[in-house]
C-alpha cells in the first residue's frame, strides 16, 4: 500500500513540476509575436513596386532594431508587430510612412560658383557646407538644380521581411 502512495505521490509532483516548468516558460521565455519595445532581428530585401530591389541583407548579417524607438522607416517598424519568429512577411510602405514625400522646398538651385573648379554632371551626389547630400539633376554655365530629399522620398517601398530573433 506504501508503494502504491509513493508512486501516486511521485506521479503528481512530477505532474506539478511539468505544469510550473510550461508556465515558465509560456510567461517568461521568448516571445511568440513582436510587440512594441521589443528587439527584433531580421532579413530583409526591399523593392520598388516594379520590382527592382534596392537594398537587401539576406545572406549577410540580419538587420536588428527596437521596434517603436524610430531606428527604422515608420511602415517598416510597424510591418514586423504580430509577426513570429521564422515567419516571411511582404508589406508596402507608401512615401509617407517611408522616407517622406518629395519636397519641393528641398530641390534647389545652386550657382555653379559653389562648385568653384569641380567638374558637375547628371547624377552627381554633392555635399552642402551643411553637410548634408543631394544630387545633381541638372545644370547649365550658372546653375545647377540639385535635390537635397531623401534618395528614397516620394517610393512606394515593398519589403519581404523574415523575423530570426525577438527579444523583450
Amino acid at each position: 500500500m506504501a508503494s502504491k502512495n509513493v508512486k501516486i505521490i511521485a506521479a503528481v509532483l512530477i505532474i506539478a513540476i511539468v505544469a510550473i516548468a510550461a508556465y515558465l516558460a509560456v510567461a517568461y521565455g521568448a516571445p511568440t509575436t513582436v510587440a512594441d519595445g521589443d528587439n527584433v532581428s531580421v532579413y530583409y530585401t526591399g523593392a520598388f513596386t516594379n520590382g527592382t530591389v534596392f537594398n537587401t541583407n539576406v545572406g549577410g548579417q540580419p538587420l536588428n532594431f527596437t521596434v517603436g524607438a524610430n531606428e527604422v522607416i515608420e511602415g517598416f517598424d510597424q510591418g514586423v508587430i504580430g509577426m513570429s519568429v521564422g515567419q516571411n512577411k511582404t508589406i508596402t510602405v507608401p512615401p509617407d510612412q517611408g522616407y517622406g514625400v518629395v519636397n519641393p522646398a528641398l530641390i534647389v538651385s545652386v550657382p555653379m560658383t559653389a562648385f568653384g573648379n569641380a567638374s558637375i554632371a547628371n547624377g552627381m551626389i554633392v555635399t552642402a557646407s551643411d553637410g548634408q547630400e543631394g544630387v545633381v539633376e541638372s545644370f547649365n554655365t550658372t546653375n545647377a538644380i540639385v535635390d537635397f530629399n531623401p534618395p528614397l522620398a516620394g517610393q512606394t517601398l515593398v519589403f519581404n521581411i523574415k523575423v530570426v530573433v525577438i527579444k523583450r
